[in-house]
């Protein structure tokens, strides 16, 4: 097709334009273009000599017109015959063309006509104006410095109002203004409809829309040229009402008018996107914009369609509009909410609009292949008994079939759900019964499948049981799905959508919508597209994955299910369409101009590419300069510049110039960038570098990336020697240096970034003469990685052995190309690396790699959203490659296992090695000491493919088997040869082991011990010695030796179960020694010996610290007369064992002062005649060699002084048990004595001081007469002797020994019988049982010795008995062993049990009239408490 378009235009002066004519445009057809393209350019001149004769001054015009269309040098065809079909199409043309061309000229004869009076008075004003042009030039050679000839005005406004700022300057070359507030430049895209910057005539404004409080500041108007720069400044006050938060000066508040929403100006900014979001979760749908003017109460009026249907707002929908935002939180999603959603605001204008798709995905299922949830569930043919409730079923891609639904209903404002049907529908549509009349309900639905049940769907809206009314009633008899959708057309849409059309099935049967599904070239499963039946035959299916294929297929959708699946689409990528309009084909506008040098007659200027290139790679770039202070705009060339770099020269230096750029495409150019700001033309004679230019990003991660950036163009009065990055987080103006020392290459790896955070960069040069001009701004980057990253991969080729580099794109299109970098330089033709590109993979094969291929490689995949990635190839990773590529490009064969040997049973050597694959035609040989060995008598040699294993058989190991063992193997092409040196001292070891297994081989054919003799420790500490044995029969014999002693356990050893053991109890230092067990019968001998001594002594005592220590108790404290004692009870204890005390992590030794010492279950520390000094933590660590295990104990504070009370009453108590009253000895317990005898009852005792000594008779006091006389002599032998006994001097006799400290009863039973009577037994009592009849006692010659109080054990809570009781509250013990009664007396409790004493204690009758042992039975701690 031909576009044709004529046009005629008047222009004045600098070239505004004041009239033009209308366009006509005519379209012909492509195959006659080049036919008559000849006869439109005549057509064309002859339209403008029409309009050339409407005056003389039209002449000049229509000379322009003609050199204008003569400029595109069009060469006409030479003429040749034409075919019967082009004379057609050619008489056609023709007469299509003469139509037009009547068009035209009657068109241009009323053109002519309205514009013959403007063109007049245009000459008149051209004449005036060449007239004044000698005056003007004159001024214009007379440079003058800028000059406010109305300056600015101070303001004081109401808040809310707007207010402009006027000022008028003059000066030549014509001033840049540039507005401040406080200082600081006003920027109006920093707050979009905020300011309006206007500059006309020479008359300069700034006008702010809205004003607050905030604006409250000095502004000033700063106008420069190449001559100076004026400033003109005023204060802006803004007011705020009385009531507002401020006072007011300026009296009453003006009565605003009432503004209705409709009236306000709304521009839509950043606008709502294609959205995801799944079942139960939430989502928000958010428009910012810019309301003019701004009134808070005033907010606009927006409305929310879904599918063209109003929403209202509800628990489903909320909405809000104020503040710049326009919201809608859908905050319980469900799929009835999937559709196209609409913002609708009313204008000034009209509306404005924008609409994107909410996609909504089921949730997880319940179970595992359950079917998602139904939808759009409503109540039709509502009565006062049922209704009749229908849905939408859900869409099944990989799910079961669905057998059916369940409907279910519930009361308004109750929770109670309740089944309507026992058995699942197999259609959407369920009649309700047995409801009650005026009751309102709510339904839902769930469906059923093979794999479970789906999610409820939502509830219905509120339904209340009437009579029949005029409701809605569901239309449609037909029963049965729809057959299947026509024909499926997928065409391409944008780089993650593709757009699906389809041909409607012949049989509707009351559609109700469609589901689309897609699936991946290459994959089985399919994806929904859609969750919520849609009702039109075109859909945009978006969140596909850029550059991958995919097909489609549609179903039509009713209440009886699903129709069959349509034929799939043919397959489209996910790419870019290109077309779709001018503005959509074309690039977009560049932007970011910036100048790199200027020597004063020409500019460097670099830009930015455009944002978005219009779906064809950006292959041009066209340049426009102007002066500042004119309005015309030059083209500065002709023919297109590829880079983003421009010379623009013939400049005039000190004159200001402003630049802009458009980009194009294969779609044509586009849009112009905005201009630059104001540039003077002043050559750079600095001695510091230019500023570098085009920052880009590669390899964005979420903490990390890599900047780049092209060196400056001046480069200053020496050669740039690095640069310098500064970074600072979006609109932030706090920069960091990210290096201090200068970098010598033009890019940065930048690590530690925030992820999700956007940050900007800087960059200068740095030479001899310091630091450069800074680099503009770089465009802000999101450090968050693209979703399917991925990194380049280095490896080898399996088959063909070459070194590689390999990147998987995550997105691509068509136009995309890979370009590889090493160290960030194109490396493009290189003959040291070749690249391949199939799909989204592209691969850099080395040729011939070496220490030259190091470095750091990197690839950009171009027309996409940044992929790219990097890999730096190190020495040791290149090293490791070669190798690698060696073996497959020379084959060997990989061993697993070099050549090995073991020793078998019976003394057979096996030779053996492994490799990782063999095939079954693999050949080999074993060469011994230079001479092949072969399968055959002592060799047994042989393979195995399924395993890899070679191996050789010596029955016979001897020495003359020393030397070297190699096997040599072929398969197919690869090789593999092993060795194994088998001298010296290796084989002699080998020689003596084979020796050994062969001895073993003819042991183990009589009894023989499987394990030899081992230890073992139980939980309660005792060491066991074990052995296992074998080939043993009930004659065989075993026994245990220690030093040659045999042992006789008290189990007999049972040799029959294999196994045979040997207790030893509370093993100590005392158990060293060789342990020997010997097996024995008529097959043979065996013996196995321990030698339990050195390491093995050590092995053992810490294997009992183990245990014993893992059940060590806390440290418990006891007091005794000599001081306070620490002790830990465990399993069992002995001094073998490593065992510390620590005082305050000092190491206590065993001394007067601190006793060390243990029973077999405790180790204890006594601190004799403690002093403050002994304060502090103990601690005993007992150490098994490997673990230690540690108790602790705070002796100090309260525990302390109690303790040390507790010291100084138990010593007091000692000492006075040591000097109290008592009987040593002489007395029996039982006398009997004939009549007429005398009896003599002598003792000794002992007391300090010197005791009282007092008898007793059947608890009476004894006086001393003839008949009874007592003795006390030396204060140690005390007596009572009775002269002729009769029988009224039986009884029972008692002597009470006491001092100050105490004393004790012993008492005597005397029976008297008369002369040939039989000796009677004597009675103890009512309650003492017989005794057994004693002869009449010899006093001791000599007292009996003191005896000492014993040491407490650990199982007594009080000292051990003697033969007389401590206290005369105790029961006296007799020494004899002639036993008593047993005493019906409790004795006190003690948590520790007292020993068993041979002898009973008999019950006392004396009274207690002695002084009271100061050793009362308090109990308040046992010396040797029981272990926990």
């Amino acid at each position: 097709m031909l576009y044709i378009v004529l046009s005629a235009s008047i222009h004045g002066e600098e070239g505004e334009q004041h009239s033009s004519c209308e366009r006509v445009i005519f379209l012909l057809p492509s195959a006659s273009a080049s036919q008559v393209a000849s006869g439109w350019s005549a057509t064309a001149l002859r339209c403008f000599n029409l309009l050339g004769k409407s005056s003389s001054k039209e002449s000049h015009v229509h000379a322009h017109a003609t050199e204008a269309m003569a400029e595109p040098a069009y060469t006409i065809p030479a003429f040749r015959q034409r075919s019967a079909d082009e004379t057609e199409e050619y008489q056609r043309v023709t007469t299509h063309v003469a139509k037009g061309l009547a068009v035209i000229q009657e068109e241009l004869h009323r053109m002519r006509i309205s514009t013959k009076a403007q063109v007049e008075s245009l000459a008149i004003q051209r004449e005036v104006q060449e007239m004044m042009t000698k005056k003007v030039d004159l001024y214009d050679e007379v440079h003058k410095m800028p000059d406010f000839l109305v300056a600015l005005r101070p303001h004081t406004v109401w808040e809310k109002t707007p207010v402009k700022l006027f000022c008028t300057v003059e000066g030549k070359p014509r001033p840049v203004v540039k507005w401040y507030k406080g200082g600081v430049p006003v920027d109006p895209l920093s707050a979009p409809g905020k300011y309006k910057i206007e500059s006309k005539y020479g008359v300069h404004s700034l006008i702010i829309s809205r004003c607050v409080v905030s604006d409250t500041a000095e502004y000033s108007a700063v106008a420069t040229n190449p001559h100076g720069t004026a400033t003109s400044k005023a204060k802006v006050i803004v007011k705020r009402p009385a009531g507002a938060g401020e006072s007011c000066h300026l009296g009453l508040v003006p009565h605003l008018t009432e503004i209705h929403p409709s009236k306000l100006e709304v521009t839509l900014l950043d606008r709502f996107s294609v959205s995801f979001g799944v079942e139960g979760g939430s989502i928000s749908l958010v428009c910012t914009m810019v309301v003019v003017p701004d009134l808070p109460n005033v907010p606009p009026h927006a409305q929310w369609y879904r599918d063209d249907k109003l929403l209202k707002p509800g628990k489903h929908a909320e909405m809000s509009v104020g503040g710049g935002l326009a919201r809608l939180k859908l905050p319980h999603l469900a799929k009835d909410d999937e559709g196209l959603y609409t913002l609708r605001i009313f204008t000034k204008d009209g509306t404005a609009e924008h609409s994107a798709y909410l996609f909504v995905s089921d949730a997880a299922p319940s179970a595992a292949g359950a079917p998602g949830a139904p939808m759009s569930v409503k109540a039709y043919d509502i009565n006062s008994d049922y209704v009749l409730v229908a849905w939408k079923p859900p869409n099944t891609v990989n799910e079961a079939a669905i057998t059916g639904y369940f409907v279910d209903r519930c009361e308004a404002g109750s929770d109670h759900w309740v089944q309507c049907n026992d058995a699942p529908v197999k259609v959407c549509k369920y009649p309700v019964h047995g409801l009650s009349v005026g009751h309102s309900y709510h339904f839902r639905v769930r469906a059923v499948n093979s794999a479970g049940m789906s999610r409820p769907s939502r509830k219905s809206d509120k339904v209340t049981a009437l009579d029949a009314a005029e409701h809605e009633r569901l239309q449609g008899t037909d029963e049965g799905v729809p057959s299947a959708p026509g024909q499926v057309i997928a065409t391409r849409n944008t780089k993650s959508s593709v757009f699906v059309q389809w041909d409607p099935p012949k049989h509707l049967k009351h559609l109700v919508g469609y589901y689309i599904d897609g699936r991946a070239v290459g994959s089985k499963e399919w994806f929904p597209c859609n969750n919520k039946p849609f009702k039109h035959t075109r859909f945009v299916v978006h969140g596909l994955t850029p550059g991958e294929t995919y097909v489609f297929r549609v179903q039509a959708v009713n209440v009886y299910g699903l129709s069959d699946e349509s034929q799939e689409s043919s397959p489209i990528a996910a790419e870019p369409a290109l077309g779709g309009g001018f503005q959509y084909a074309t690039p977009s506008a560049p932007f970011g101009i910036t100048m790199l040098s200027c020597d004063g007659s020409s500019m460097t200027i670099a830009w930015k590419s455009p944002k978005h290139c219009g779906g064809s790679k950006v292959n041009a770039y066209y340049v426009s300069e102007r002066n500042a202070d004119s309005s015309h705009w030059k083209e500065v060339n002709l023919t297109a510049i590829k880079e983003r770099v421009c010379t623009v020269e013939h400049l005039t230096e000190g004159t200001f110039y402003e630049f802009k750029v458009q980009a194009a495409n294969l779609a044509g150019v586009g849009l112009p960038s905005t201009p630059s700001t104001p540039m003077k033309c002043e050559a750079w004679t600095m001695h510091e570098p230019g500023p570098p230019y085009d920052l880009s990003f590669s390899e964005v991660r979420s903490h990390s990336l890599v900047l780049l950036w092209k060196a400056p163009v001046y480069t200053g009065a020496s050669a740039v020697t690095g640069y310098l990055v500064e970074m600072a987080k979006k609109g932030s103006s706090e920069f960091v240096a990210l290096n201090h020392d200068a970098v010598n290459h033009r890019y940065l790896q930048v690590s530690g970034l925030e992820e999700g955070e956007s940050y900007v960069f800087k960059v200068c040069a740095v030479n001899g003469s310091g630091h450069g001009k800074h680099s503009q701004l770089s465009e802000p980057v999101c450090a968050k990685a693209l979703p399917g990253t991925k990194e380049i991969v280095a490896g080898v080729d399996e088959e063909t052995g070459d070194i590689f580099l390999s990147l998987e794109a995550c997105e691509i299109c068509e136009t995309s190309k890979f370009v590889w970098s090493k160290n960030y330089k194109p490396i493009g033709d290189c003959p040291r690396v070749a690249v391949t590109t199939e799909g989204r993979t592209s691969r850099m094969t080395f040729t011939n790699p070496d220490k030259d291929d190091l470095g750091r490689y990197s690839v950009v995949v171009t027309d996409t959203d940044g992929v790219s990635a990097s890999h730096t190839l190190a020495e040791d990773a290149l090293n490791t490659m070669l190798e690698l590529s060696h073996a497959i490009r020379h084959p060997i064969i990989p061993l697993k296992h070099g050549l090995n040997y073991e020793i078998l049973e019976k003394g057979h050597v096996r030779f053996w090695l492994q490799a990782y694959k063999l095939s079954p035609d693999v050949s080999y040989r074993f060469i011994v000491n230079d001479k092949e060995v072969t399968s055959g008598e002592g060799h047994k040699i042989s393979h195995d493919v399924s395993t890899g294993i070679i191996e050789m058989t010596v029955d016979l190991f001897t020495r003359a088997n020393e030397g070297t063992y190699t096997v040599q193997i072929h398969d197919g092409k690869a090789k593999a040869q092993t060795s194994l040196v088998l001298v010296g001292d290796v084989f002699k070891a080998a020689l003596k082991e084979a020796e050994f297994q062969r001895k073993e081989h003819i042991r183990k054919q009589g009894p023989h011990f499987s394990k030899y003799l081992y230890f073992t420790v139980t939980e309660d500490c005792t060491v066991m010695l074990e052995c296992k044995v074998a080939n043993v029969k009930k004659e065989t014999s075993f026994h245990w030796y220690k030093e040659d002693e045999e042992l006789v356990p008290e189990t007999p050893p049972n040799v029959m179960s294999g196994a045979c053991a040997i207790p030893i109890p509370l093993f100590s230092r005392k158990d060293h020694g060789i342990y020997k067990a010997v097996l024995n019968d008529d097959r043979g001998k065996d013996t196995s010996v321990l030698d339990i001594s050195g390491q093995v002594f050590d092995d053992i005592i810490n294997a009992i610290a183990h245990i014993a220590g893992a059940s060590a108790s806390e440290l418990v404290l006891q007091c005794t007369p000599e001081g306070i004692r620490l002790q830990c009870y465990m399993n069992y204890y002995t001094e073998e064992m490593k065992t510390v005390w620590k005082h305050k992590e000092s190491k206590i030794a065993s001394s007067e002062k601190m006793r060390i010492g243990g029973t077999t279950e405790m180790a204890w520390m006594q601190i004799c005649d403690p002093s403050d000094k002994e304060k502090g933590h103990y601690t005993i660590e007992i150490s098994d060699g490997e673990q230690t295990y540690t108790r602790t104990f705070d002796l100090s504070g309260q525990a302390y002084t109690d303790a040390y009370e507790e010291y100084l009453r138990l010593k007091a108590a000692a000492f006075a048990e040591k000097n109290r009253g008592r009987v040593v000895g002489g007395l029996p317990d039982v006398v009997t004595i004939m009549e007429e005898k005398s009896l003599s009852l002598t003792c000794t005792v002992w007391g300090e001081p010197t005791p009282e000594v007092i008898w007793f008779k059947n608890e009476q006091e004894v006086a001393s007469s003839e008949h009874t006389k007592i003795t006390f002599d030396g204060g140690k032998f005390a007596s009572l002797v009775i002269n002729k006994v009769t029988p009224d001097d039986s009884g029972k006799y008692s002597i009470n020994v006491r001092n100050k400290y105490g004393g004790e009863f012993v008492e005597i039973t005397v029976s008297v019988y008369k002369h040939g009577e039989q000796i009677p037994e004597p009675k103890l009592g009512h309650h003492a049982k017989p005794a057994t009849p004693v002869a009449t006692p010899v006093p001791p010659k000599s007292p009996a010795p003191h005896s000492k109080t014993p040491t407490p054990t650990p199982k007594a809570h009080t000292p051990a008995s003697s033969m007389k009781s401590p206290t005369p509250a105790s029961t006296p013990v007799p020494k004899s062993p002639t036993p008593t009664p047993k005493s019906h007396t409790p004795t006190p409790k003690s948590p520790t049990p007292t020993p068993k004493s041979h002898t009973p204690t008999p019950k006392s009758p004396t009274p207690t009239r002695s002084v009271k042992s100061p050793t009362p039975p308090r109990f308040m701690k046992s010396p040797t408490p029981p272990r926990k």
